[in-house]
C-alpha cells in the first residue's frame, strides 16, 4: 500500500471504525466515528475521481500518527487498539 492515505484507504477506515458517512458536500463526505454514543472523530473523505490523491489530515482527525492511520486502512490495527490509543492518551 502507497505511504499516503488514499480515498480507497480512508474508506477502508471509516468501514473498521463503524463511521456513519453523511454525503451532501460539494467535495467530499464526512465520516463520523461514535463510541458510547458520543462522536470522538470525524474526518472527509474526498469524492473525486483522483482515487490516490492524499487525505493527510486523516491521521491527525484520528489523533493517532501516520503509520497507525495506514495500519487501520490495512488490517493490523483494529477499532479496539485504536480506541486502546485513543484511551492512553486520555481522549475517551
Amino acid at each position: 500500500m502507497a505511504r499516503i492515505i488514499t480515498k480507497e484507504s480512508a474508506l477502508k477506515i471509516a468501514k473498521k471504525l463503524e463511521a456513519e458517512i453523511e454525503t451532501g458536500g460539494k467535495a467530499h463526505d464526512m465520516a463520523y466515528v461514535y463510541h458510547e454514543g458520543k462522536m470522538i472523530a470525524n474526518f472527509g473523505i474526498r469524492r473525486g475521481s483522483q482515487k490516490d490523491k492524499g487525505h493527510d489530515h486523516i491521521p491527525r482527525d484520528l489523533h493517532v500518527g501516520p503509520h497507525d492511520a495506514r495500519m487501520l486502512a490495512q488490517c493490523p490495527l483494529t477499532r479496539a487498539g485504536w480506541l486502546d490509543i485513543l484511551g492512553e492518551k486520555g481522549l475517551l
